[in-house]
């Protein structure tokens, strides 16, 4: 007797293509930071966050935009750039910047470390980032600019 015959079933899963997408830049100025978290708040409104998500999204994407106009750019004229994806319940902002960079990442990285204390910064940029974000990639080099990738997955 012969053993029936079984057809193999191959999954391909391709990518989907992100729900919506921006890309937005501005000078580096502190007035510009409002501008962020604005544009944060009503891009992500059609992927139904809580009020709380929301708020913690306009929170750490405000934190990358103030480090690369503080740091990036140490308060003179640059161009930040800000970038965001909803992919099913998954929201991804990138800000950029074109300044000086940041040397030692996992320095900058470590709570309450600030590379401008004359200025009474806080030094909590990126661990505001990491708490209220699911992820954060920084990407760097001296002399060419700073980039922050972060994304949250909505409840």
């Amino acid at each position: 007797m012969k053993a029936p015959m079984t057809k193999q079933r191959r999954v391909i899963k391709l990518k989907r293509k992100p729900l919506n997408e921006m890309k937005v830049s501005f000078p580096s100025r502190g007035a510009n930071e409002g501008l962020a978290r604005m544009l944060v708040a009503a891009f992500i409104t059609e992927a139904d966050p809580t009020v709380e998500e929301l708020c913690d999204i306009k929170t750490a994407v405000s934190e990358a935009v103030t480090n690369a106009i503080i740091h990036g750019y140490d308060e003179k004229d640059g161009i930040v750039t800000m970038s965001g994806s909803i992919e099913d319940d998954t929201v991804t902002f990138s800000v950029s910047d074109d300044g000086v960079g940041i040397p030692d990442i996992s320095r900058a990285r470590e709570p309450l470390f600030t590379g401008k204390p004359e200025m009474e910064r806080s030094g909590m940029g990126f661990t505001i980032m990491e708490t209220f974000m699911d992820s954060i990639e920084v990407q760097s080099e001296v002399g060419k600019g700073t980039r922050i990738t972060m994304t949250k997955k909505l409840k």
